[in-house]
């Protein structure tokens, strides 16, 4: 009989009790009897590809899922679309499962609406039917609000705690579509810098077409056509270069993404609608100001002073490095904390420890055996157990109420709630406050004693917390459960950075069933030996589940991929605007050069030297960065501090983070300024005189 690895809390098998609200393409199987009997279970293809080699071969046959035995597969559907908020790989009746107590929060519960019912009618009915439903269950002192949300809305606007899945965030996307707009905004500003420092070039062109009769709209209409072909043959470049680095793209962020998602003509049109709207931002202000040229002036080769157009083209290069530094500054900022993250004490020592998943329920009444087999290897140096992997985000709570002045506070509060073994505390080098760490020796510490943290005794008010009680939950009977606490450890992170650390509540495991996750501490000698003989030991005790562990380090290092991401795309963002407003410099300074041809030709034959003619020409350039810096320091400050408040724990925004984005600007700026001037500094000032 095939066994599914995995476990009845992992989102591989999921439990299912909404086959009237959601819709599966069935490849075979009823839809509408599928999952109505318990014991059944539906695959997915790929799962019953992987099981059966061929998923005709898979309806009714029997599934073993932990202790579960006698599942009997009723179905086969196509996987779960990408875009879906949660992925599995099976669904399970959910059957005898439930659990009748609301306080038990296990459970997503999905609601159904009749054709335009508005939702706000059904939540208003929301705090009656807590009164008379929960109230009893969850307490008159637990803050507690029952609210809809649309399922649309769950990938982009949810974030909330032990959610189905990772989740994005809308804010992310306007982040990054605004960096993109910057982006274009710059580009185009480059083309409209470096159009008009070629105007020289095309002023007698100008002032012939003038005297052929040519009217300044339809010279407008002439230029905005040459940026719209530029844009046009830019687009299908972009299109051809993105095609080919979509699989790269893929594996840099991590998503499955179709770029002909919307379709292909769909796509096409968009495009072409993009590429025209962005040759006209770009190519208007060229196109006014090229055929604003006076007729005998251009036809003698004449640009003139234009000086308010030179006025408008230094605010546009002053906007461009304002965007360029507040993303060095942005960039610098997302590096330190990512850093930070990773190299903060979480008050344990999650270096060389694996954690795995131990399936099988037999596995787990041998865990006594198992860990002094894995000891007798000198390469690990502890082991442990638990109810939950740290560091996945989902260890889960609940309420709990103290002992205040000799009696229980009536007040109910909130707590994580971990369950570890003896060796749990030791394995990870966690420190103790005071008192003591449950004991083997001390039978009576897994219905009685309890270990909490630093940050609960002191949420408690509690000056001696030994011996202090402590209230979770009741018994079948409807009795407080009451425990007593034994030890108190100093604070640690069970969570990312993102989350400050919550009143802790760490007991001992009603059963061996709740031993169902491995604590290994290896020695830093030779780990791939350690993890070989650490498999050979798992393999003897459970053949049917793979041996597929991970560094607890990886852990909590996974939860700051999306942070990773950003600070990885906004390095990239950052490198273009570099390179984009270094264009725009370049054209600037090819411009004022051009402009100030004969003056440069006049002071060399007077005595000038090429170090005062680069910096006649580029102080005024070097000046426009200095503004931008001084413009752009407040506002990178203020979008990344809005960025850091997603962390609990985070560094100190310095002053030199936007220092130092400003000197590099500015050297990046000096040396684009000071090549071209150098050039122009150099050349013979007998072709600039010889003409008008």
């Amino acid at each position: 009989m095939p066994v599914l690895s995995g476990s009845d809390d992992k989102n591989s098998c999921i439990w299912w009790d909404a086959s009237k609200i959601f819709s599966y393409h069935f490849l075979y199987g009823d839809p509408g009897t599928a999952l109505v009997k318990p014991q059944t279970i539906v695959l997915t293809k790929t799962l019953a590809q992987k099981l059966f080699g061929d998923v005709s071969l898979a309806l009714n046959k029997t599934l073993s899922f932990g202790e579960n035995e006698g599942n009997l597969v009723t179905g086969v559907i196509d996987d779960p679309p990408v875009n879906s908020h949660f992925t599995f790989s099976a669904l399970r009746s959910l059957g005898a499962n439930t659990n009748s107590s609301w306080s038990s929060s296990y459970l997503f519960t999905y609601v159904l609406l009749k054709e335009k019912n508005d939702p706000k009618k059904l939540e208003r009915r929301f705090p009656a039917f807590y009164d008379k439903y929960i109230k009893a269950s969850m307490g008159d002192d637990v803050n507690f609000r029952m609210e809809l949300q649309p399922i649309r809305s769950i990938h982009l606007y949810s974030n909330l705690d032990y959610e189905m899945g990772p989740n994005g965030n809308i804010n992310y996307v306007y982040i990054f579509s605004l960096v993109a707009a910057l982006i274009l905004i710059i580009a185009s500003i480059n083309y409209m810098n470096l159009s008009t420092a070629r105007s020289s070039l095309r002023v007698k062109e100008i002032g012939v077409r003038k005297v052929s009769g040519s009217g300044r709209s339809q010279l407008v209409v002439m230029f905005l056509a040459e940026s719209i072909l530029v844009t046009a043959i830019a687009s299908i470049i972009a299109i051809a270069i993105l095609n080919f680095s979509m699989p790269l793209f893929r594996q840099f962020t991590g998503k499955e993404i179709n770029m002909w998602f919307f379709g292909f003509w769909q796509t096409l049109f968009l495009l072409a609608g993009f590429s025209l709207f962005a040759g006209c931002l770009s190519g208007i202000y060229p196109a006014l100001f090229l055929s604003g040229f006076k007729l005998i002036p251009a036809l003698k080769g004449q640009v003139g002073s234009h000086s308010g157009n030179r006025w408008f083209r230094q605010s546009l290069v002053v906007f461009q490095f304002v965007g360029t530094i507040a993303m060095i500054g942005g960039s610098f900022i997302i590096y330190r904390q990512l850093q930070f993250v990773r190299q903060k004490d979480l008050g344990f020592n999650k270096d060389q420890v694996i954690t795995f998943h131990i399936g099988s329920r037999d596995m787990r009444n041998n865990i006594p055996a198992i860990r002094e087999l894995l000891l007798q290897n000198p390469l690990i140096e502890n082991v442990a157990t638990a109810g939950n992997p740290i560091g996945n985000n989902n260890i889960g709570g609940g309420d709990y109420k103290t002992e205040l002045n000799g009696s229980m506070d009536p007040k109910a509060r909130i707590a994580n709630k971990f369950t570890i073994d003896e060796d749990f505390i030791p394995a990870l080098q966690i420190k103790m406050a005071t008192g003591r760490n449950f004991l083997l020796t001390m039978p009576t510490d897994r219905d009685n004693a309890v270990v909490i943290n630093e940050t609960l005794a002191k949420d408690a008010g509690w000056k001696d917390p030994i011996g202090k009680k402590i209230e979770c939950g009741k018994d079948t009977a409807g009795r407080p459960l009451l425990y007593q606490v034994a030890g108190v450890v100093k604070d640690f992170n069970i969570y990312s950075l993102q989350h400050k650390i919550a009143p802790l509540i760490l007991q001992l495991p009603q059963s061996a069933s709740e031993k169902d996750n491995m604590y290994i501490r290896l020695s830093k000698k030779n780990v791939n030996a350690a993890l070989k003989y650490i498999e050979d030991v798992y393999k003897k005790f459970d053949q049917s589940n793979p041996f597929e562990y991970s560094f607890l380090d990886q852990n909590f290092a996974r939860q700051y991929g999306t942070e990773k991401m950003q600070g990885n795309l906004l390095f990239v963002f950052t490198m273009l605007a570099i390179s984009i407003a270094c264009l725009g410099l370049f054209g600037l300074i090819t411009f004022t050069a051009e402009q100030r041809r004969k003056e440069i030709g006049i002071r060399k034959v007077l005595g000038g030297s090429v170090a005062g003619i680069v910096l006649l020409l580029a102080k005024d350039l070097v000046l426009l960065v200095v503004i931008a810096i001084f413009i752009a320091t407040p506002i990178a400050w203020l979008s990344m501090s809005k960025w850091l408040q997603g962390f609990a724990y985070q560094i100190n925004i310095s002053w030199w983070i936007f220092a130092s984005a400003g000197v590099i600007a500015l050297i990046i700026a000096f040396v684009t300024v000071g090549l071209q001037a150098v050039k122009a500094a150099i050349a013979n000032p007998v072709k600039s005189l010889r003409t008008e």
